[in-house]
Order: C-alpha cells, then structure tokens, then sequence
C-alpha cells in the first residue's frame, strides 16, 4: 500500500504524449526531409538523425539494433533513383523498420555575424510518427503533424557548434514529447515552438 505524500512513478514528469519506452522490441527509423528549396550548405538529414538516435538511445533505451543507422538508411537512398518518391512507411519496410519518425525540414537559417565567428540561427520542423505496417500515424493523435522550432540569438563557438546546437535542441523538442520527460530538461532555453514564436529570428 503507497504511503500518503510518497511521489509516484511520473511525478516530476511530463507525461508522453506516445511513450515509445513500452516499444523499445520494435525498430524504429528516423526519416529526415531537407527540401531542396531550402538551398543550405550543412546536411541537416545527416545532423538530425544522428542527434534524434542518439536522443532515442540515451532518453528512451533504444539499443543500436532497433534503430535504423544513418549509413543504412543513405545507403538505401544511393540505391534508389526514385527514392524521394517512396512513400515513408515504405522505406521504414525496406529497412525491416516497424515505425518511421519522419522529420522534415520546414526552414532552417543561420547567419554569421560581420567580422566575428558567431552565428545566430534557427530551425523549424514537423514530426510525425508512422506504423510502416499498417502505415498509420501514432503520433501526435490530435495534429497533422508535430511543430518545433529551435533558435537563439548569439553562438560563439564556431559554425560547426551552433549546427549541432540546432540539431540537438531540435531532436530534444521532438523526442521529449515520445517518453516521461523529466519536467526539469522538458523545455530548453532554445526552444521556440508555441504560440508568439512563429516570426522569431525572421
């Protein structure tokens, strides 16, 4: 019998909206769109799945095994020329995937600043979750898709720093929503997704 007071499980924590600890047996793919239009000179489908595998490995436990790495997955693209034709779930199946987090890319800046190596810049993505066999959304069940957007003002570190900060910040806003986020990492400073950050950094 738990004693009155004594914190639960969960406490502390932001319930998942799709809690993909209960399916850690299952292979996932991380699937990441960069429109051509985008026209920007780091690959972020190569920046982007490696920072949300390694967010599903350390928040979530996925082991290596079960989750599709980047070299297959570019692998698989060099061998199809028809390849941004392929629907995801079909891709995920390819791949012996059970579920594709597809990622895409919806804009993305980053601006270095006069005489200085430091940059300022953010980047805006929807995710999605799919069953590749049924080939359904799982998540999020009241959205087309998930918005996230990460930016900040002043990086000073170098170019090479401030992608993976986007990258990273952006794998976090995605992946945190996917298992019991501790409520103290949930949010980063940043994070810029939500209503009144739609023009950020524009």
């Amino acid at each position: 019998m738990g004693i009155l007071g004594t914190p639960g499980h969960k406490e502390g924590k932001v319930a998942a909206e799709y809690d993909l600890s209960n399916h850690t047996d299952r292979k996932i793919l991380v699937l990441v769109h960069q429109p051509a239009y985008l026209n920007v000179q780091e690959n972020l489908r190569f920046h982007l799945t490696g920072a949300i595998n390694k967010s599903l490995a350390g928040n979530i436990k996925f082991v290596p095994e079960q989750v599709v790495s980047y070299d297959e997955l570019s692998a698989f693209r060099s061998n199809k020329s028809d390849f941004s034709l392929l629907p995801p779930a079909e891709v995920g199946r390819a791949l012996e995937a059970d579920m594709v987090l597809l990622v895409t890319v919806e804009d993305y800046q980053l601006r270095k600043m006069p005489d200085v190596d430091y940059y300022g810049g953010f980047l805006n993505a929807e995710a999605v979750l799919l069953d590749t066999v049924a080939g359904e959304k799982l998540w999020p069940e009241s959205a087309k898709s998930k918005s996230v957007r990460v930016g900040f003002e002043i990086e000073n570190r170098g170019r090479e720093v401030a992608v993976g900060r986007l990258t990273a910040g952006c794998a976090h806003c995605i992946v945190r929503y996917l298992y019991n986020c501790p409520k103290n990492k949930f949010k980063l400073t940043d994070d810029k997704s939500g209503a009144g950050w739609k023009d950020w950094g524009k």
